[in-house]
């Protein structure tokens, strides 16, 4: 079976990640209400994270540094933050990886502990940066079949798992191939679908666009949005590319130095470029034009998307034709 094509210029690319951010997962009526602000939905989180601080043994300060955060079923949360920002040492505390110096991580409001550490990696699948450090078995096949087999599933419930996770990264027919021939788009597809047969309600995606091409990130983005639409599985994504993100997330988390510095929409976010600056981000390419069209004293509101930058600047042409009396 041939791999499903990447777009072919960025316009479809656009299209895709508009189209894909637009529908709803087929699993929201089982997760909790939401609400305008995370603190105010109904329902335990299936992730929250109460004071968390960790310090690595050659740092003097904390890599994290009193965290508290809450993730409801179905959430596609961005978490943004410049390198060194503790996005990574966060994601690791996650699923147990790391342990806290101090605060806790719940799962469904059990705290992590050894005796349920396997039981919340069950839950929680991490994708880490580098494929290279997660894809190692000799085949696709093997390597995606690695996690099941570890969860002692009998042998056609992991061949089942195996085929339905390749299908859903569009790497079927790839079975036999050897990882280390595969291309770092498809590496990084086989490193989603081994997590993705483990059958998690959560993963957590660290920076799964790096190194890649701008057509094969926007393949790896539309993977990862048809997991939520299909799937329900709730998504953290650490992300370099703050121009996706307003398709991509519905809730932004901003770190910088260790510290929770704001937890909002991508419209509240995007509207603080100050708070950017200070975590050293950047608006998208979208907004920026309308923050220098702030500055040159015309009355627009910062935009993030296509659409909203098409209306706000149709408004602002009718605007300025009423007002020299053009019909």
């Amino acid at each position: 079976m041939s791999i499903s094509n990447p777009p072919h210029n960025s316009e479809e690319v656009t299209n895709t990640l508009k189209e894909t951010a637009g529908r709803r997962n087929l699993k929201k009526d089982a997760s909790p209400k939401k609400a305008d602000n995370p603190s105010e939905r109904i329902g335990t989180p299936i992730l929250e994270v109460k004071d968390l601080c960790h310090r690595y043994p050659h740092l003097e300060a904390n890599a994290l540094d009193k965290i508290n955060l809450k993730v409801y079923g179905g959430e596609r949360v961005a978490v943004l933050g410049a390198n060194g920002a503790g996005k990574s040492t966060l994601f690791k505390h996650l699923n147990g990886i790391l342990r806290p110096l101090s605060g806790e991580v719940l799962i469904k409001g059990e705290k992590i502990t050894k005796k349920n550490v396997r039981m919340c990696r069950e839950t929680v699948g991490i994708v880490f940066q580098d494929p290279d450090d997660q894809v190692l078995a000799p085949s696709v096949e093997e390597d995606v079949a690695f996690g099941p087999i570890n969860m002692g599933l009998p042998r056609e419930e992991v061949e089942t798992r195996v085929k339905e996770a390749l299908k859903m990264v569009g790497l079927t027919g790839l079975e036999e191939r050897a990882p280390h021939h595969l291309s770092g788009g498809q590496k990084k597809l086989v490193a989603i679908a081994g997590i993705l047969a483990m059958r998690p309600e959560v993963i957590v995606l660290d920076e799964p666009t790096a190194g890649l091409d701008p057509l094969t990130s926007s393949r790896v983005l539309e993977v990862i949005m048809k997991m939520n639409r299909e799937l329900g599985i709730t998504l953290l994504i650490s992300t370099h590319n703050v121009d996706v993100v307003p398709y991509f997330a519905e809730r932004i988390l901003v770190l910088h130095h260790g510290k929770l510095e704001a937890d909002g929409s991508p419209n509240e976010i995007f509207n603080d470029p100050e708070l950017l600056r200070k975590a050293h981000l950047r608006l998208p390419r979208v907004a920026e034009v309308f923050e220098m069209l702030q500055q040159e004293g015309f009355d627009v509101k910062i935009q993030i998307t296509a659409e909203a930058a098409r209306d706000e600047i149709l408004r602002l042409i009718s605007l300025g034709q009423k007002t020299t009396g053009i019909e």
